[in-house]
Parts: structure tokens; sequence; C-alpha cells
């Protein structure tokens, strides 16, 4: 049986690719391999990461979506041995989101054997409600055979609306028999853990490779092992491999 992640966010800048770039780490460093894919046609985020060989799909001809390529990916997907980590950007994610459902692909995946779990990020700031949203919308488009992983991303401020969390918020709780995991992404200090870690991603490094090269000072590969503890704490509770 392959899982399929998928990430799905209409938002952008919310963190959708590095979620999906911890999650593939996650993976690796369990002795997976997965096949990493990203169909993000504006910005290939996480294409750059090179340790994850991340393949990039094209599902564009032109200004204009091409659902033949659509077909193709899903058909990657359905033959890979291995579990599937797919990254999708802003701009596709009405198109992608449409594909799915209206192909039925999530009850064709599990008739195979497979599983789609769908990955949404959650953030702080002034992308709250917009993120909120965009959550409960997916949520009561997809059938009951999608999963959901739902992210917390306190990176640009509190996941909270008028002094309600999100566990907390309507949204939520009317969905909340769809979604088998939080995942929180611990709240790191801006001037320290929070920095390295935004430095290793622009950087487009892995833990690995931050962590095996001589060009980061000591202290900054010993919070960049506490974050990747952290991070790996909280994958192990949504039993995602």
């Amino acid at each position: 049986m392959t899982t399929i992640h998928a990430m799905l966010q209409g938002k952008g800048g919310v963190g959708k690719s590095m979620g999906m770039s911890v999650l593939a780490q996650y993976k690796t460093d369990k002795g997976e391999r997965p096949l990493c894919i990203d169909t993000d046609p504006v910005n290939a985020t996480f294409a750059g990461f090179a340790a994850l060989d991340v393949a990039r799909v094209e599902i564009m001809e032109g200004d204009e979506i091409n659902p033949r390529l659509f077909d193709r990916m899903v058909e990657r997907a359905c033959e890979s041995a291995s579990d599937v980590v797919i990254d999708n950007g802003a701009s596709s994610f009405v198109p992608l989101a449409h594909y799915l459902i209206s192909n039925e692909v999530p009850a064709m995946l599990k008739d195979m054997g497979h599983e789609l779990v769908i990955h949404t990020m959650i953030t702080g700031g002034q992308a709250l409600l917009d993120t909120v949203s965009g959550f409960a919308q997916l949520a009561s488009q997809f059938p009951a055979e999608a999963q959901f992983v739902v992210w917390l991303n306190p990176f640009f401020g509190p996941i909270e609306h008028e002094g309600r969390g999100f566990e907390q918020m309507k949204a939520y709780r009317d969905n909340k028999a769809r979604v088998t995991a939080l995942v929180q992404v611990p709240n790191f200090k801006a001037e320290t853990h929070g920095h390295d870690f935004a430095q290793m991603l622009q950087a487009r490094l892995t833990f690995a490779e931050a962590l095996a090269s001589p060009d980061w000072p000591l202290m900054t590969k010993q919070r960049l092992t506490l974050v990747r503890r952290r991070l790996w704490e909280q994958l192990d509770g949504a039993r995602v491999l």
C-alpha cells in the first residue's frame, strides 16, 4: 500500500513547502525513500531541495492547466513502490483540488489499496482566517476516503482568534472527525532556533546536509538538532509513516 501525501492550501507563503520538506526528511530519516513531487508552476521551492531528489512535474500548458498532465502525475504516484510527498502551489491549488474531486481520485486510490492524505497549513497572523477557511472548504469538499493532517504554523503569529485556539474554532470542531492528526510546528525563538531553521530552509538544505557541513557553526548545528528533534516528535505522534 502506498500513502500519497499532498499539501493543499490556497494561501501562498504560509509554509507549505517547509511542511513537505520536513515530512520528506522525516520519512527518509526513518529508512524510507519517498517519491517527492513539486507541482508548483510558479515557485518550485520544494524542488530546490536537491538532496530530496524532488521531481518537478509540469501541469501547465501556457496559462492553462492540462488535465492530461495531472493524469500522468497520479499514474506515477500509483505506480510508486514508496510513499509519495506532493507539494502544490497556491496558483494551482484550485485546479488540483477540482481534478482530485471531479475524477473521484480518493475513492479510486482506496479501491487500489492506496491512501490519500491531504495536508494543509494553518498559520497565525494576517493569513489565519484565510487558512482556516481554506481547511474548512477542503474538508467539506473532499469525500470521506481522504484523510486530513493539519499543520499549525505559529511563525507569523499565534494561531488564535477571539481568544480561541484552532481546536476551539468552529472550522475544526465541525470537521474534527476528518482530521487524523494535528502537527504543531514548535514556536521557535526567532533570534536563535527560528533564525537558524529559516536560514537552512532558505538555503534549500536538509537537516542532514546542514549538520554535516563544515560551514555551519557548532551552536547553530546544536539548535538545528533540537529543532529536528521537536519536529520529529510531532510527526511521530501524527503516525505519517
